[in-house]
C-alpha cells in the first residue's frame, strides 16, 4: 500500500525540516520574548543520526545558547517501511542559573501551502465524552481567514476527552495529504489557521507552558507524527495509519502484536475458581479473567456505599478480610487453564485521605481535581514507590495484565494550582515524563506485562499512550439505562476503527442485534446464567469468528455514519492478505429498507470466494468481479436487526 511517491514525499519533508539548523524546524516557541525562529540558528548546532533498528533511524538536531545554557534537543525517528516521521523537542538548562522564561512552546508549528485553487479539508472524529455521538467522524473545509482549534475541556487534562478532544486529524489537501497525530496524554492544544490566500498553518504542543527552568531541569513536548499519503483518497489513507499502527504504534511482546482478546469479569476470591469454571464447561473459554475496582480497603473513605466505596482509593493493598489468600492461588488457576489475569488499579487518584498515600505522605499528593487529591508522578520519591509497590504486586499476585483508570472531572485543575505564576505548565509537564516512564519502566521490569489504558473509558488513548497500552473499554457508554447507547456504540465502532484497530467493550445485553453492535477485537459479556448462555455461546463464538478481521484488517465505511433510527450503518474489514473479510450490517428500528447492495474494497477481482451468513447454514460462492461490480446483497427481515457475511477466498 506505501507508494514510492508517498516516500518521496516523506524524505524531501524530513531534508528540508529536520536536517538543517535554519528557521525551518517544524516546533517554535518564546524565550526571554523573543521567538525561536530570530535566534536558534545562531546558537551552537549539533547533529546525528543512527540507525535504532531494521524500523527506526533517530536523527537528532540541538541548538544551545551560549549564554544561558538552554540545550534545545529535537529527537525525531523515520520510519524506513512507511512515509511517516516522528519528534519530540526537549528543552534542558544546562546552566548554573534559572533560564529565562520558555513560552507558548509548540512541538509542531509548520507551513502548507494550497495549490491549483483546492480547498484544505480536515478529516477527524470526535473524542469520547460518553454519549452516542463519541467518536462521530466529521470532515471540515477549512476556509480563507479561519481557524479551528482543537483542545480536551478545560476542567480534563486527558488527552481524548470531549468533543474537541481527539488529538489525530487527516489533513486533505487536493490528491495528498497528511495525517499529524499528537501524543500528549494530559492537555493538549491544536489549531489549524488559514491565512487570507493559500496559506495553512498548524499548529500543536501542551496547551500551557509560561516557565523557566531550574538548573538541571528538562521539559519535553508532546510527540508529534506525520504521516505523508497520495491518491486514491482519505479511506484508503486511513489504511495506511491503520497499517502503520499495527506495525509500530500497537505494543508487541516477543515480536508479536498484541492479539484479539475475550474477557469475562471475575471476583478474584477463591469462590470465582468454581465461576470460570462455568464459562470453560460451556464452551467459552475467555483470553482474559479481569477483576475490576473495589479489591482495597475502602470502608472509612468520603464516599458511602450509595455513591460508591471503590471510589475510596489510595491504599493499593489486598482486602485481607475478604480475600485472606489474596489473588495468587486464582492467578495461578487461570495460568493453568491457558488464561491472564487482569487487576484493575487507579494509583493516581487518592479518593481517601484517610488512605495509607493520604496518612503517610500527603506530601506526594496534589489537590484541585475532583474525586480526591492526585499522587504526583513528577515527584521522584512519588514514582519510586509506585514502580516498586505496584511492580511487587505484579509479580507476588501474577498479574498478566496491569489495567490504569482515571476517575473524575480530570488532573488539570491540580496540575495548574500547583504552578507558580512563573511556572506556568511545569507540574504538568514534569508529571507526564513520570507517568510514560512509570509505565515504561513496568515493563522493562516484566517484559510479558500488558496495559490496558483507561480514562473513565476512553479519555486517554493519545498516541504516546497507544504506544504502551491497548484500550480495552473504548468508552463507558455501554450501559442500558444510557439512552441510545446501542446504536452510539454501532456509531462508535463506525467512527473509531479509522484510527484504532484494537478497540474494546463489554456488553451486558443478550439479544443478538444488540449484542452484535458490540463485538470487536477487545469483547466481553459476563454474569453467566442459565437463562443466558445460549446468547453468551453465541456471543463469543461469533466474535472469535471476525475479531482478527476487525484487528488486522482494512477498514471500509459501506454507508453514511448515523445514529438515526430511519438508517442502516455498515462496515468491511478487509485483509487482502489473508483473502478474507468480515461486513457488519445493521438496521435500524424505524428503518423502512430491507435489504441493501454494498460493493466491497479490497477484494481479488479474479479469484473466487464462499460467504458464510451467519444466520444462514448455506454459503454462496462468489467471484470477486462480482463483489465489487454488483455487491453483496444484505437483506435483514427484523427492525432492528442486524447481518454479519464472513467471507474466505477459496
Amino acid at each position: 500500500m506505501v507508494t514510492p511517491g508517498e516516500m518521496k514525499i516523506k524524505s524531501e519533508w524530513i531534508s528540508a525540516h529536520l536536517q538543517k539548523a535554519d528557521s525551518n524546524i517544524p516546533f517554535s516557541f518564546l524565550y526571554d520574548g523573543n521567538l525561536s525562529s530570530e535566534f536558534l540558528q545562531n546558537w551552537e548546532y549539533k547533529t546525528e543520526s543512527r540507525k535504532l533498528d531494521e524500523n527506526r533511524i533517530q536523527n537528532n538536531q540541538s541548538w544551545t545558547d551560549p549564554q544561558t545554557g538552554l540545550e534545545v534537543r529535537c529527537e525525531a525517528v523515520e520510519y524506513p517501511d512507511y512515509p511517516v516521521v516522528e519528534w519530540t523537542v526537549y528543552f534542558k538548562n544546562t546552566g548554573t542559573g534559572n533560564t529565562p522564561v520558555l513560552k507558548d512552546i509548540q512541538g509542531l508549528d509548520v507551513d502548507f501551502q494550497e495549490k491549483e485553487n483546492k480547498a484544505f479539508v480536515l478529516h477527524g472524529i470526535k473524542g469520547d465524552f460518553c454519549t452516542a455521538d463519541s467518536f462521530e467522524p466529521y470532515s471540515d473545509t477549512l476556509e480563507a481567514g479561519t481557524e479551528k482549534t482543537f483542545a480536551p475541556p478545560v476542567h480534563s487534562g486527558k488527552s481524548t476527552d470531549g468533543s474537541e478532544g481527539w488529538p489525530y486529524y487527516n489533513l486533505q489537501m487536493n490528491e495528498n495529504g497528511v495525517i499529524i497525530a499528537v501524543g500528549w496524554p494530559g492537555q493538549w492544544a491544536s489549531s489549524f489557521t488559514r491565512d487570507a490566500s493559500k496559506g495553512l498553518k498548524v499548529k500543536a504542543g501542551q496547551q500551557l507552558t509560561n516557565c523557566y527552568l531550574k538548573p538541571g531541569e528538562e521539559i519535553r513536548t508532546p510527540l508529534i507524527s506525520l504521516l505523508f499519503w497520495e491518491k486514491p483518497g482519505v479511506v484508503e489513507a486511513q489504511n495506511l495509519w491503520r497499517r502503520y499502527y499495527m506495525a509500530h504504534i500497537l505494543p508487541h511482546i516477543d515480536g508479536k502484536p498484541q492479539l484479539p482478546t475475550l474477557q469475562i469479569q471475575v471476583g478474584a476470591a477463591a469462590k470465582d475458581t468454581s465461576y470460570v469454571k462455568k464459562f470453560l464447561q460451556a464452551g467459552i473459554k475467555p483470553d482474559i479473567c479481569w477483576r475490576d475496582a473495589n479489591w482495597y480497603p475502602n470502608d472509612n473513605g468520603p464516599y458511602k456505599k450509595e455513591e460508591g466505596l471503590w471510589l475510596n482509593t489510595g491504599t493499593w493493598e489486598i482486602d485481607s478480610t475478604r480475600y485472606p489468600e489474596e489473588f495468587k492461588p486464582f492467578s495461578d488457576f487461570v495460568h493453568k487453564h491457558g488464561m491472564q489475569f487482569l487487576l484493575w488499579f487507579e494509583p493516581e487518584r487518592v479518593g481517601d485521605p484517610n488512605s495509607w498515600l493520604g496518612k503517610n505522605h500527603p506530601e506526594w499528593l496534589l489537590h484541585g481535581s475532583s474525586h480526591g487529591a492526585l499522587l504526583n508522578e513528577g515527584n521522584p520519591e512519588a514514582w519510586t514507590w509506585l514502580v516498586n509497590h505496584i511492580d511487587s504486586m505484579i509479580q507476588s499476585q501474577g498479574l498478566d495484565w496491569y489495567r490504569e483508570d482515571m476517575n473524575g472531572g480530570g488532573p488539570l485543575p491540580a496540575w495548574r494550582k500547583n504552578d507558580a505564576p512563573d511556572r506556568q505548565g511545569i507540574t504538568e509537564n514534569m508529571y507526564i515524563q513520570g507517568h510514560l516512564a512509570f509505565w515504561d519502566e513496568l515493563k522493562c521490569r516484566n517484559p510479558h506485562l500488558r496495559i490496558d489504558a483507561c480514562a473513565s473509558g476512553g479519555r486517554r488513548n493519545d498516541q504516546e499512550t497507544m504506544k504502551r497500552a491497548v484500550p480495552l473499554l473504548r468508552s463507558d457508554f455501554q450501559w442500558d439505562w444510557m439512552e441510545n447507547v446501542v446504536r452510539g456504540n454501532q456509531g462508535q465502532t463506525y467512527g473509531l476503527s479509522s484510527w484504532l484497530p484494537f478497540q474494546g467493550t463489554g456488553v451486558y445485553f443478550y439479544d443478538t442485534y444488540r449484542m452484535r453492535s458490540f463485538y470487536m477485537a477487545g469483547f466481553g459479556m459476563g454474569a453467566l446464567t442459565p437463562e443466558n448462555t445460549a446468547a453468551q455461546q453465541q456471543a463469543y463464538s461469533e466474535c472469535a469468528k471476525i475479531a482478527s478481521d476487525m484487528l488486522f484488517g482494512d477498514y471500509y465505511p459501506l454507508t453514511p455514519y448515523s445514529v438515526d433510527t430511519t438508517y442502516w450503518i455498515a462496515w468491511q474489514f478487509d485483509r487482502p492478505e489473508e483473502g478474507t473479510g468480515v461486513i457488519q450490517a445493521f438496521r435500524r428500528s424505524s428503518c423502512e429498507e430491507a435489504v441493501k447492495t454494498f460493493p466491497l474494497k479490497g477484494v481479488d477481482v479474479d479469484a473466487r470466494y464462499e460467504l458464510i451468513i451467519f444466520d444462514s447454514k448455506k454459503p454462496v460462492i462468489v467471484t470477486g468481479k462480482e463483489l465489487t461490480e454488483t455487491g453483496v446483497n444484505v437483506e435483514i427481515s427484523e427492525k432492528p436487526g442486524s447481518a454479519i457475511v464472513k467471507y474466505s477466498k477459496m
